[in-house]
């Protein structure tokens, strides 16, 4: 029994070396090395340590792993004997330990040391509830006995880092090691993400200059009441708590806001403590709920069904053409196909990848904030260079998304009408249903029952299930395509957005296309005076409101929001470049495959549009610098113009390439054959995009050193993204692709002719 005498006393002996390495590095401690037999040297320790090797189930070497493996080497010589005490211990710890009793007075004291160097946090501090007090005394009592389940909470509480002026201020503790303790009296851990605000005084430089390190030179701007869900709370400092059960998040908050306003007291610092209630976590043991039964079945009956299709066709069994639809084999060659439609506009699918790769880049990014990391001072001293305009300028991405919209509406509109002399709203109307509501209906039944259940972490709860609890409540306004109308934070999949702007103005087009195909010239002079109101009133509301579409160094987040929620996310702000479509998909019906332009034209073409282009995407780029100051003309200019300049290079080379005046090599590379599958790849991409982003940033466990090329281009991400993007595609969007044209074939199709008397003779048998 001696063993269990020498294991409290590693106990405290590692758990000094270990906490303090990392709680007070850089200061002068006298480790107390109590009664053991023989001290352990320091080249033993490090040889335990070496024991954790990478790659292991968990990547923490948590306190109490530590204990147990000094302890079978302190005690090699009779490790039976050893196993049998720690198995003992592990056993007993759901209740007390089951040693304290015979070593009562070696571990008391070595305990009182041992919590005097990192003292632990107290879940009964300031006015808590009486079960809180309670379960609050029980954890304290047994923390104090060395008991392994209060070990565990105090091990996965974080503590003060090393690196704090690198930006290291977001400490996640250990997720796993808190929601997986049960200690006795029914007290289970909590885990719980409590937002920590810090001030400084004003008037001390000195204090502010740490505090800018701290912040990592303030990249966003942030306090605990901005919403977190969608755009990341940079300025406020993440930290865990692992809390008994018995502790509500408000008895978290009192008790942790009471601990710092006790240490800060008469200092230069003070300290806003926030517990939000969906932050506080613990293990699940509650069954799935009904309605994720259901989706999860649904999802697994439509795979079935595919899959049965496909092998009905592909061994020529007979099916119905509905059933044929889904058809995993024909999907999938539909997919792959790179042949060309006759009406085919080749540049538009190059130009679609291009703008779509880049909106993939910058919306990484800024799922990159959300994560903690060890150098994020230096990360954001990086993105402060020119170049990063390629992350900070998203909005322009998804601006040529619109201007292919109303290109390739007006194109195919002035061909039906070419072709018919009229346009049947109703059948376009629905087949714009078709398209788009069978892929975003099953994008939300999985983010919103599915996803919530098949991943944990510290900020799960924050970036998945309150997206699902939004969803839940509001997910009507995006089958009717208006959920961009009621705010940025209350939208169901925030960046569906695109699809209700997208939709709103698809239903306009009909007039705009009728206006300027039956009165050209009247038309066009609507058209113009629309695109011009539009910048106008994006450099007005941009202006007078002081938003920034750009996201400069320092911007808040309630400025992103309202940025979005202003101006962004109206259709009427997203106008000129759908109007700047509109005309070019006009052009092109007009004018014929063969028609040439003078070469002078063509160059002062290239010139002006390049110029636009780059003046679009690097004029900005100041507005990225460290010490930018913000200036409501910079931000209105660029709201206003940006869009026209980066499509200006867009129009130029379709309209060149579509007209044969240009075979050069921009030209060809935009209408590569291979670009096909990734617009038939593309809507589902754009969904489900931040569904992976968020996935990851929920998982994420603890902070990691950043490269920021290496972590902006994830392999593995962007095949995760390919993936689900090809799976969304082959289960829903193609076959209701198929059905659309059944259903259309069916409407197209002409009445048979019966003669008279065959009729009378159908009428008579009918009679009969």
């Amino acid at each position: 029994m001696r063993a269990c005498s020498g294991l409290s006393r590693l106990a405290l002996l590692l758990g000094i070396c270990c906490l303090v390495g990392k709680s007070l590095a850089g200061q002068s401690v006298d480790v107390i090395r109590g009664n053991l037999g023989s001290s352990i040297q320091e080249e033993e320790i490090l040889r335990v340590l070496s024991q954790n090797k990478t790659g292991a189930a968990s990547e923490n070497f948590t306190l109490v792993e530590l204990i147990g493996a000094v302890a079978r080497r302190y005690n090699d010589s009779a490790s039976p004997v050893t196993e049998e005490i720690l198995n003992h211990w592990t056993i007993g710890s759901r209740t007390t330990n089951p040693y304290y009793d015979v070593y009562r007075e070696d571990i008391d004291q070595e305990a009182r040391k041992f919590l005097q160097i990192v003292p632990p946090f107290e879940p009964s501090a300031g006015e808590v509830s009486p079960e809180c007090k309670k379960h609050a005394d029980l954890y304290k009592r047994e923390l104090n006995k060395f008991t392994l389940w209060a070990l565990k909470m105090y091990d996965a509480t974080a503590k003060m880092p090393s690196g704090l002026l690198s930006g290291n201020v977001n400490q996640l503790g250990d997720y796993d090691e808190c929601v997986g303790v049960e200690g006795s009296e029914g007290l289970r851990g909590q885990y719980c993400l409590a937002y920590l605000q810090l001030e400084v005084d004003g008037s001390r430089p000195d204090l502010q200059h740490l505090h800018r390190l701290l912040h990592s030179h303030y990249a966003f701007r942030s306090n605990v009441s901005d919403p977190g869900h969608r755009v990341p709370r940079f300025g406020t400092v993440n930290w865990a708590v692992c809390a008994p059960s018995g502790c509500s998040p408000r008895d978290v908050e009192a008790s942790l806001r009471h601990t710092l306003d006790k240490h800060t007291e008469e200092t230069g610092l003070k300290i806003s403590v926030k517990v939000e209630p969906e932050m506080c976590q613990m293990r699940r043991t509650e069954p799935l709920p009904r309605e994720t039964i259901v989706v999860g079945l649904f999802f697994i009956g439509v795979l079935l069904l595919s899959i049965a299709t496909g092998l009905c066709e592909h061994y020529d069994v007979p099916l119905s053409p509905v059933l044929s639809a889904f058809s995993l084999k024909k999907n999938v060659l539909k997919l792959v196909s790179l042949e060309r439609s006759e009406s085919d506009i080749a540049t538009l699918h190059g130009i679609r990848a291009f703008n779509a790769f880049m909106l993939l880049l910058s919306h990484k990014s800024l799922a990159l904030f959300f994560n903690p990391y060890v150098n994020r001072t230096e990360m954001t001293e990086y993105i402060g260079k020119p170049w990063t305009v390629i992350g900070r300028a998203a909005s322009l991405y998804t601006d040529p998304f619109i201007m292919l919209s109303g290109l390739l509406t007006t194109y195919s509109f002035i061909g039906r009408l070419n072709k018919s002399g009229k346009l049947d709203v109703k059948n376009e109307y629905i087949s714009r249903l078709f398209r788009l509501v069978p892929t975003l209906g099953a994008l939300i039944l999985f983010c919103t029952y599915v996803m919530p259940f098949i991943g944990s972490g510290p900020q799960w709860n924050l970036v998945v299930t309150q997206h699902a609890d939004i969803c839940k409540r509001t997910w009507w306004r995006n089958f009717l395509f208006i959920h961009n109308y009621f705010g940025f934070e209350n939208m169901c999949l925030t960046h569906t957005h695109h699809v209700g702007i997208d939709t709103q103005l698809f239903a306009l087009s009909p007039l705009m296309v009728l206006a300027i195909y039956k009165k050209p010239k009247i038309g066009a002079a609507v058209l113009a005076f629309a695109a011009v109101f539009s910048t106008a009133l994006r450099y007005y509301v941009t202006y007078y409101y002081r938003l920034n579409n750009y996201i400069f160094f320092g911007t808040s987040i309630r400025q992103l929001f309202d940025t979005a929620n202003f101006s962004y996310i109206l259709p009427s702000h997203r106008l000129t470049v759908y109007i700047l479509g509109v005309g070019v998909g006009y052009l092109l019906r007009k004018l014929p495959k063969n028609y040439k332009i003078n070469d002078t034209l063509i160059r002062v073409g290239w010139f002006l549009s390049i110029l636009m282009f780059m003046g679009a995407f690097f004029g900005p780029a100041g507005m990225g610098d460290i010490d930018y100051v913000y200036n409501p003309v910079h931000a209105a200019t660029y709201n206003a113009f940006a869009p026209i300049g980066w499509c200006a290079v867009f129009i130029w080379v379709t309209f060149l390439a579509h007209t044969g005046n240009t075979d050069g090599w921009l030209s060809r590379f935009f209408a590569w054959k291979g670009f096909l599958i990734t617009t038939r790849l593309s809507y589902a991409v754009y969904l489900t995009q931040f569904p992976v982003f968020f996935f990851n940033v929920g998982q994420t466990r603890s902070a990691e050193y950043i490269g920021f090329i290496r972590m902006m281009l994830n392999f593995k991400e962007l095949v995760w993204i390919l993936g689900t993007s090809a799976v969304l595609t082959l289960l829903f969007e193609t076959p209701f692709q198929n059905l659309k044209n059944i259903y259309f074939k069916r409407q197209s199709a002409p009445a048979t002719k019966i003669s008279p008397t065959v009729e009378k003779t159908i009428v008579d048998k009918k009679v009969e």
